[in-house]
């Protein structure tokens, strides 16, 4: 019944005993139908408000209502809680061990590296990740001009691993639920602690597709600037990386003509709706040469990933390719957040600018350098297309030359050790070479730098939101100049002194 079209009835019944001589007087009593109908509507609207404040029968109580539930509190993802992919082959995997053995660790880290067909084990694979040979891929079709079918079975490395995995991993190390998948190269170095800690800021069970783009805009122009280059390695949620294994395969039919494996992923990512989130921790290192530059002004954000060791130089002086990443190694094990993290200090009674590249290098200028120039990368290094174009120059990051005459140049001290502690650490720097350069009496005399420094919390601001840290030059300095490494205070400026 509508409340609003009356349901009440009101019914007048008029008698007149009044004679004509009460007529002439008065009526004693009158009602007009005007009168009625709003009487009528009065007594409606009453009844309707009633009604709804009202109900006739008391409210079915919800079930949240009578169930409080508790949610259990949210843990910090570990490295346990990752479980990462190696794209291998039979043809590169021995040569690449070295690099596997850098950042996986038995009985901590979940790992599985696919090959394409099964190798002789040696005697020393124990302290490696256990191999699966990947199923056969000949029934999807490869048309790109000169690529390589491998792309298909890298591809499916996705779906071979999640499949791999059970939703509870107690057969693998007795780990936790696994709560990322991260895929790489066997010449991917992982940084494994940081990463935990970079995808401890997203939700594991919500979609997340994390990684990186290339250094080289002409790579990026190519394949797609929406694109985790595998090389760099990139990282799936399980709740995306789940429903990825089911649908990948009709994915892989429809792009015969895409070229590397990580084009096809991202295509069928594309399909399924979700975008790259990019973190520059991630470096696929398409560029040759010395690496020095990108390096020396690493971005804020944590280190995750290093590639391409076997195609740059050496990133420290007078050491092989391996020995360099093990040297780089001795201070990521100490404390990995700080790890190419970069601070600028001033001596401004000297007129000195020290940039301090923790772990790596230290760097020391004349004269007063601000520190927009110092940030960015300098172009030590050559294009990743050995024949250059126009596009193949450019590159993802702001640039500055980097001049070839060393007098021009900052002097270096590369690191050289580390003595740790509990909460703390000094590192050691060392100079590279003697210049035969013009230099003032503060730089010409030193040999050695030491930088003093406390472990960066993974739980505090610096990781969620972070901000640079100063640096104070201790004096007074000969041979030996020590540096302090600190949070800044809340209006302090990275310049110097005037």
């Amino acid at each position: 019944m509508n409340l609003f079209h009356a349901s009440l009835t009101c019914t007048f019944h008029s008698t007149t005993t009044a004679t004509h001589r009460h007529r002439k007087k008065m009526s004693i009593f009158r009602i007009v139908p005007s009168n009625i109908k709003d009487i009528c509507l009065i007594i409606s609207s009453f009844s309707i408000f009633y009604l709804l404040s009202h109900p006739l029968t008391s409210p079915i109580p919800s079930t949240t209502s009578l169930i409080t539930v508790v949610q259990p509190p949210p843990t910090t993802t570990t490295v346990r809680h990752l479980f990462f992919s190696i794209a291998s082959s039979s043809k590169s995997y021995t040569n690449r061990k070295p690099y596997l053995r850098l950042w996986y660790k038995p009985n901590v880290t979940n790992a599985l590296v696919f090959l394409d067909r099964p190798v002789t084990a040696s005697a020393d694979d124990s302290d490696l990740p256990p191999v699966i040979i990947s199923t056969d891929t000949s029934r999807f079709p490869y048309t790109f001009p000169k690529g390589l079918r491998s792309a298909i079975r890298v591809a499916r490395i996705v779906k071979e691993a999640v499949e791999s995995v059970t939703e509870s991993v107690t057969g693998l190390n007795g780990v936790d639920e696994i709560r990322w998948y991260v895929f790489g190269d066997d010449d991917t170095v992982f940084f494994t602690e940081n990463l935990a800690r970079v995808l401890n800021k997203y939700d594991c069970d919500k979609w997340w597709y994390i990684g990186s783009r290339s250094e080289s805009y002409d790579q990026n122009m190519q394949h797609s600037f929406n694109m985790a280059f595998g090389g760099g390695g990139f990282a799936v949620s399980r709740s995306l990386a789940r429903v990825l294994a089911r649908v990948l395969d009709s994915c892989l039919m429809r792009y015969p003509h895409v070229y590397g494996s990580d084009s096809r992923v991202y295509s069928c990512l594309a399909e399924l709706g979700v975008e790259l989130t990019t973190e520059p921790g991630f470096h696929q290192v398409d560029v040759r040469g010395d690496l020095f530059g990108i390096l020396a002004a690493h971005p804020l954000s944590p280190l995750l990933s290093l590639h391409h060791f076997d195609i740059i130089d050496p990133i420290f002086p007078g050491l092989t390719k391996l020995e360099s990443v093990k040297h780089l190694f001795k201070a990521v094990n100490h404390d990995p957040p700080r790890i190419l993290q970069q601070a600028v200090c001033y001596d401004s009674s000297k007129s000195i600018t020290v940039s301090v590249s923790w772990g790596y290098v230290v760097q020391v200028f004349e004269g007063n350098q601000l520190l927009p120039t110092l940030i960015r990368v300098q172009k030590t290094f050559t294009s990743w297309r050995r024949r250059e174009t126009f596009f193949s120059k450019l590159h993802m990051f702001d640039m500055r030359d980097y001049s070839k005459d060393p007098c021009k140049s900052p002097d270096l001290f590369f690191f050289e050790g580390i003595a740790p502690e509990e909460k703390m650490s000094h590192t050691f720097y060392n100079r590279k070479k003697s210049m035969n350069c013009s230099r003032s009496d503060g730089i010409r005399n030193l040999i050695g730098i030491k930088v003093f420094s406390r472990k960066i919390d993974a739980d505090t601001q610096q990781m969620s939101s972070p901000r640079r840290e100063c640096c104070e030059i201790l004096q007074p300095y000969n041979e030996t100049m020590v540096i302090a490494l600190r949070r800044c205070e809340t209006d302090e400026l990275i310049a110097m002194d005037p």
